[in-house]
C-alpha cells in the first residue's frame, strides 16, 4: 500500500472569473493546504488562474494575483472554473471556452464551481453530462441551454467533470476527492481540521426545505407554496391551486390567512416578484421580458408591483447593479 510519502503532487488548478464567489473559492481550496498540513508533505498545489493572467477581484472586493490558463492550465490535474456574479460576468474573454475545450481533450479534468456550470455549458463541456449548479442560477441556464438539466445536488462528480453548487458545498466535494485519492480516514481528519462533522451527501439539497422558506409545516399549503414557484410564468387559480392540493378553496383562503399572515395573491405575487428580482440582477432579458417571463401582463403593471415590494423601479434596480459593477 503506498504511503502519503509516496503520493505525488497533484496540481489543481482554480480559473477565477470576474466577481469569483468568495466563500466558494476558500471552501474549495482550503481543505488541499490543510490536507498538506496533516500530511506534512506537499500533496496538493492549489494555482490560480485567470483566463487574461491578470488579477482576478471577488464578489467581496478581494484581488488575487493569477497565472495565465493557457500557459499553466495544462500541468493541472484539475482545473474548476471558480464563478459568481451575474451573466454579465459569464463571458468568453481571452478565448477561454476554447481554451477549456482544449484542456478538456488534453485529459485535464475539469470542474464548475458555483456558476462556474453556466460557462462550462457555454463551451459545450456538458452536453450529455451529469452535473449541477447554484440554485439561484439552475432557470437560467436551463433558459440559455434547453438541452441541459442540472441536478439540484450539492455536488456532482461525473467521470472527469465535477460540478458544485457553491457556497460551502465545496466542503463536502472536497472531502469526497481527497477521500477518492487519499482514504476516508485521512478526509476525515481534513474535515474535522474545519470542524465540518456533518459531511453533506452529494445529493443532498441545496437550499431549505420548503417548511424553512415558508415558515410553515401545513402539507396543503407547503404544496400549495411550492406549486407557486414552479408556476410563474402562467399563475395558476385559487381554484386551481385549491384543486392541486386536494381542498376547497375557502379552506385554501384560510391557510393562508392563519399561517402566511397575507393572502393567496399577495403571496403568489410575492414569489414572482421575489424571481423577477433575481431574473433582474442576474439575466440580460429585458424588463419587458421579465415582466412576461413573471406573469405580469405588461411592465407597467410589473413595475408598480415591484416598485411596491422593493422600493425601486427595476428600471432604477437594474441601473444600479450595472453601475455597481463599473
Amino acid at each position: 500500500m503506498a504511503t502519503i510519502e509516496s503520493k505525488s503532487l497533484q496540481r489543481m488548478g482554480f480559473l477565477l472569473v470576474p466577481n469569483f464567489a468568495l466563500m466558494s473559492y476558500a471552501s474549495a481550496t482550503e481543505p488541499l493546504r490543510a490536507a498538506n498540513l496533516i500530511a506534512g508533505v506537499p500533496l496538493y498545489d492549489v494555482t490560480l488562474l485567470s483566463s487574461s493572467g491578470q488579477p482576478m477581484r471577488s464578489s467581496s472586493g478581494l484581488t488575487i494575483d493569477c497565472d495565465d490558463l493557457l500557459a499553466k492550465g495544462g500541468a493541472c490535474h484539475t482545473v474548476f472554473v471558480c464563478a459568481g456574479g451575474t451573466r454579465h460576468d459569464w463571458v468568453d474573454r481571452d478565448g477561454l471556452y476554447g481554451t477549456l475545450r482544449k484542456l478538456s481533450r488534453q485529459g485535464v479534468r475539469i470542474g464548475g464551481i458555483s456558476s462556474g456550470a453556466f460557462l462550462l455549458a457555454a463551451a459545450g463541456l456538458m452536453d450529455n453530462r451529469d452535473f449541477t449548479i447554484h440554485w439561484e442560477h439552475a432557470e437560467l441556464l436551463k433558459e440559455a441551454f434547453p438541452h441541459l438539466s442540472p441536478r439540484q445536488a450539492r455536488y456532482v462528480i461525473d467521470g472527469d467533470r465535477i460540478t458544485c453548487g457553491g457556497g460551502i458545498a465545496p466542503l463536502d466535494m472536497m472531502h469526497a476527492m481527497i477521500s477518492e485519492r487519499m482514504g476516508s480516514h485521512f478526509a476525515r481528519r481534513v474535515s474535522d481540521w474545519y470542524l465540518h462533522a456533518a459531511v453533506g451527501e452529494p445529493t443532498a439539497p441545496q437550499r431549505g426545505s420548503a417548511a424553512e422558506r415558508f415558515g410553515t409545516h401545513h402539507p396543503a399549503l407547503l404544496t400549495i407554496l411550492e406549486k407557486m414557484e414552479a408556476a410563474i410564468e402562467q399563475p395558476l387559480s385559487r381554484h386551481a391551486m385549491a384543486k392541486v392540493a386536494g381542498i376547497s378553496v375557502r379552506h385554501l383562503d384560510r391557510l393562508f390567512a392563519d399561517h402566511q399572515e397575507i393572502g393567496f395573491l399577495e403571496a403568489y405575487r410575492n414569489v414572482r416578484l421575489d424571481h423577477a428580482r433575481r431574473l433582474l440582477e442576474q439575466s440580460p432579458l429585458s424588463i419587458s421580458e421579465i415582466s412576461y417571463a413573471t406573469g405580469f401582463s405588461s411592465a407597467g403593471q410589473f413595475s408598480k408591483a415591484f416598485s411596491a415590494r422593493f422600493s425601486s423601479t427595476p428600471s432604477r434596480l437594474r441601473d444600479k447593479i450595472r453601475e455597481s459593477k463599473r
